[in-house]
């Protein structure tokens, strides 16, 4: 399968997830994961997850500018994603980007995304 196609469809399926619930993202880290946010190194999933849905705002939406992707060594995967986020009542989006480190990369069913 193209790494391209893959690398959009996980990125589809994390930021869709992200905005909608992203309690439902504590599947897609394990325990070695590692998220740096502003500076703070958070490992594992469930603190990940407590990280991410601590975050001073309720709804969201990514709109995604760019999605760039190269392997990386053991079958994993480099995803660089950049794009905006508008938060509920501000009239202004904010831009972010965020790198993924992937080690094995799975095969999403592009059917369902």
């Amino acid at each position: 399968m193209d790494p391209d196609a893959v690398a959009r469809a996980f990125v589809e399926h994390y930021y869709t997830t992200f905005d909608a619930n992203r309690a439902g993202l504590a599947n897609l880290y394990q325990e070695g994961s590692m998220l740096t946010f502003e500076g703070q190194k958070i490992q594992g999933s469930q603190n990940i997850v407590a990280k991410l849905t601590s975050l001073p705002f309720q709804q969201c939406q990514h709109n995604i500018t760019t999605v760039d992707c190269q392997p990386s060594g053991a079958g994993g995967m480099l995803v660089f994603v950049s794009g905006t986020l508008q938060l509920a009542g501000e009239q202004h989006a904010l831009k972010f980007s965020q790198l993924f480190v992937r080690r094995h990369v799975f095969i999403f069913s592009l059917e369902n995304y």
